[in-house]
C-alpha cells in the first residue's frame, strides 16, 4: 500500500474538519506538518483529493470516492485495535458522549470518574444539546435520549425510565395557592417547553377525560432552565425525577397534585450507530450505565453509594430488556 495511516488520517481530519488549520487543531500538529503528509499522499495517489478554493477545501469526485475508501480502512485498523485493546481489559482513544444538559449534569457527570477510572486511556468528549441531534453530523459516538425513539437507523439500548411530575417551589405556593384539581391549574403560572410541544401535555386530566395541555406562561428550551424558574419560584413546571428527586427530598420543590397525577415514565436509551470504528468503546459505557443505574425498585431521594465507590444519581428506575 502506497498511503500510509497517518496519512490517511490527516486527509480524513482535513475532509472532516473543512481545513488544514482546523484539522492541524485537532490532530494537535503544526499546520505545516498536515499540509505536509496531505501532500504527499497526493503525490503518491497521483491525483488531487481537495479542491483548494479561498474559504475552504473541497472534495473531488476521486477525493469522495477515496474519503469513503479510506474510512472502511480506518475503521477496520481501529476495529483490529480495539479488539485487541477490549480482550486485554484496555481500551483507548477518544468517545463522545451526547445527552440534554439536564442528564449530563444529574446523572452523567458524576457517573463519569467510575468509567475513567475502569478505562483509564479512554479520553471522553461530553457534550450537551437539548434537542435530538444528527449523531454523524456532529461527531457524536453515543448520546442518552429520553423519551421514545423515531430514529429508526440508530442502533438503541435501554437504560431505564424516569418518572415526571408537577413540582413547585413552596415559596410560589404559599404566594399562588395550592392547586387541588386539574381546572385550579388554569389559574397558575404554568412553565413549558419551547420544543417538542409534546413535552407541554401533562399527565393530568380534565373533567372531560383529555390530559392537559398547557398555555405556558414562560417557555425555556431546556429542563434545567425549568427547573431553575420553578426553585425560583416563577410558577408549576412538569419535570423528570432525575432532576428533580433531590430538590424534592431536600423540600427545594414540592410535587403539585399527586394524587391527580397519573404516573407517567419516559424511556431512557442510549443510541449509537452499530458500524462504528470505537464500537468496543461504546459498549463498554452502555454496559457501565447499565450497570450504574441498576438499583432497587424504589423512588430514590439522595445519591446511593455503590460498591465500587462510585455515586449513583438517584434518578433512572432500570426496566427490563
Amino acid at each position: 500500500m502506497k498511503a500510509t495511516l497517518e496519512e490517511l488520517s490527516v486527509f480524513l481530519a482535513v475532509v472532516d474538519a473543512g481545513s488544514l488549520t482546523a484539522a492541524a487543531e485537532h490532530l494537535g500538529q503544526p499546520v505545516s506538518t498536515t499540509s505536509r503528509l496531505l501532500a504527499r499522499l497526493e503525490e503518491k495517489l497521483e491525483t488531487t483529493l481537495l479542491r483548494r478554493t479561498t474559504r475552504r477545501l473541497d472534495l473531488t469526485d476521486e477525493g469522495s470516492r477515496f474519503a469513503r475508501d479510506a474510512r472502511h480502512i480506518m475503521e477496520a485498523v481501529q476495529l483490529a485495535e480495539d479488539g485487541l485493546m477490549e480482550r486485554r481489559g484496555r481500551l483507548s482513544g477518544p468517545l463522545r458522549v451526547d445527552a440534554a444538559t439536564p442528564f449530563m449534569l444529574h446523572v452523567l457527570a458524576p457517573l463519569m470518574p467510575g468509567f475513567q477510572a475502569l478505562h483509564p486511556e479512554v479520553k471522553l468528549v461530553l457534550s450537551s444539546n437539548d434537542g435530538f441531534i444528527d449523531l454523524l453530523e456532529h461527531r457524536v459516538d453515543m448520546a442518552v435520549r429520553i423519551g421514545e425513539l423515531e430514529d429508526s437507523t440508530l442502533h438503541s439500548r435501554l437504560l431505564g425510565c424516569t418518572r415526571i411530575r408537577l413540582l413547585a417551589s413552596p415559596h410560589y405556593l404559599r404566594r399562588a395557592g395550592v392547586p387541588s384539581e386539574t381546572r385550579d391549574l388554569l389559574q397558575h403560572d404554568l412553565l413549558g417547553f419551547t420544543q417538542p410541544d409534546s413535552l407541554n401535555v401533562w399527565p393530568v386530566r380534565h373533567t372531560d377525560g383529555k390530559l392537559l395541555r398547557i398555555e405556558a406562561t414562560m417557555l425555556a428550551g431546556s429542563g434545567e432552565t425549568l427547573r431553575q424558574l420553578a426553585l425560583n419560584g416563577q410558577g408549576i413546571a412538569c419535570l423528570s425525577d432525575f432532576m428533580t428527586a433531590r430538590d424534592v427530598a431536600e423540600g427545594r420543590l414540592v410535587e403539585v397534585l399527586p394524587g391527580v397525577t397519573e404516573p407517567t415514565s419516559r424511556p431512557v436509551h442510549a443510541v449509537y450507530y452499530q458500524q462504528s470504528a470505537i464500537s468496543a468503546r461504546i459498549s463498554s459505557m452502555v454496559r457501565y450505565l447499565v450497570e450504574a443505574l441498576q438499583a432497587p425498585e424504589r423512588e430514590w431521594a439522595s445519591a446511593t453509594a455503590l460498591p465500587s465507590g462510585r455515586i449513583m444519581p438517584p434518578t433512572v428506575r432500570p426496566l427490563p430488556e
